[in-house]
């Protein structure tokens, strides 16, 4: 029996990675510090106010922010298998990012609050999904592989319509929004990560209230249905939040492809397969392989940054490649 206690027990060892990465993250970059350094801003009121403002205002934001990254887009990849029951299936590649980026994109051309970001991102997102479902809808005999052709080519008619919108704004703003686009984790503002932090939070809970639901779904939705679970109610009710939970971080963000693909996977070889413990995991894992992936984009470069997007796409890729590879053989 699968008990509460349990379930802390089995994610203690990705609860301490999370604040290692985090510990990592606060330290490492261009300006020296050492691996006290965080541990001395607590400790040591008279430590250097440039140093201090460093950690606080520059690193913790950023480090806050790819832990709701991490946690929701690897989540969403979980979900997004669990529903399809296929292994390949999660929001970059299903077409949800790219649609919430659609709409991200228009609300900062247009200079928009956050909140009305995350509002419109959210309306490009669930835009985004609908069309996947009904292209594939139309070609119901294929299953999940539908769902899957709909959602690369939902993916890049966003492509298409982001370099559309990019090709309509000045050089100067085109610059940024295109850094954006490729996948970055800023010093958000606090008011920005409470708010993001209120979504992914609200969603996790739920996810992890219906992980039972996801075990049975495993089974086949007739089965199911036939110990009473609302299939299609459960479904709709996952979709919509993590769709929102993505669109929260994609408005931020950019996109972040694969992680969803990367973590759950990993995390499947170690604990196996029931969601309530994949659940807590994929946010706890999540969360710290985006910290760790941040940290390598600001320290690998000799000047400058890399785009975290760009890593986790050299990382995701070729176990996409690898595992339709496997699927088809």
């Amino acid at each position: 029996m699968l008990t509460p206690w349990r379930i802390l027990k089995t994610n203690l060892p990705m609860a301490l990675l999370l604040v290692l990465a985090c510990w990592l993250g606060l330290s490492a970059g261009s300006s020296g510090f050492s691996l006290l350094d965080p541990a001395r801003l607590f400790l040591d009121s008279g430590m250097d106010p440039v140093r201090s403002a460093i950690i606080l205002d520059l690193r913790l934001p950023r480090v806050c922010l790819a832990v709701l990254a991490g946690a929701t887009l690897s989540t969403g990849g979980l979900v997004m298998q669990a529903l399809l029951k296929n292994p390949l299936a999660e929001p970059y590649i299903l077409g949800v990012s790219g649609g919430a980026a659609v709409g991200a994109i228009g609300a900062i051309i247009l200079s928009l609050a956050h909140v009305a970001t995350m509002a419109i991102s959210f309306a490009g997102g669930l835009a985004s999904l609908f069309l996947v479902l009904t292209v594939a809808g139309r070609r119901a005999s294929t299953g999940t592989e539908a769902i899957l052709l709909s959602g690369v080519m939902i993916n890049a008619f966003c492509s298409a319509l982001i370099l559309f919108f990019i090709s309509m704004v000045p050089a100067d703003k085109a610059a940024g929004v295109l850094h954006w686009l490729m996948g970055t984790i800023p010093s958000a503002d606090p008011s920005s990560i409470i708010l993001t932090l209120g979504v992914v939070l609200a969603g996790s809970i739920l996810i992890f209230a219906l992980a039972q639901r996801m075990n049975i779904f495993q089974l086949g939705h007739e089965t199911a249905a036939s110990l009473g679970i609302d299939v299609r109610t459960t479904a709709v009710i996952l979709l919509i939040t993590i769709t929102l939970m993505v669109a929260a971080v994609v408005c931020q963000t950019g996109l972040l492809g694969f992680v969803g693909l990367v973590v759950p996977h990993l995390l499947r070889l170690v604990h196996g397969h029931d969601h309530r413990i994949l659940v807590p995991s994929c946010i706890l894992g999540g969360g710290a392989y985006m910290v760790l992936c941040d940290t390598l984009a600001r320290s690998l470069p000799s000047r400058g940054e890399l785009p975290v997007g760009v890593l986790t796409a050299m990382i995701g890729a070729p176990l996409f490649i690898f595992l339709l590879t496997r699927k088809r053989s």
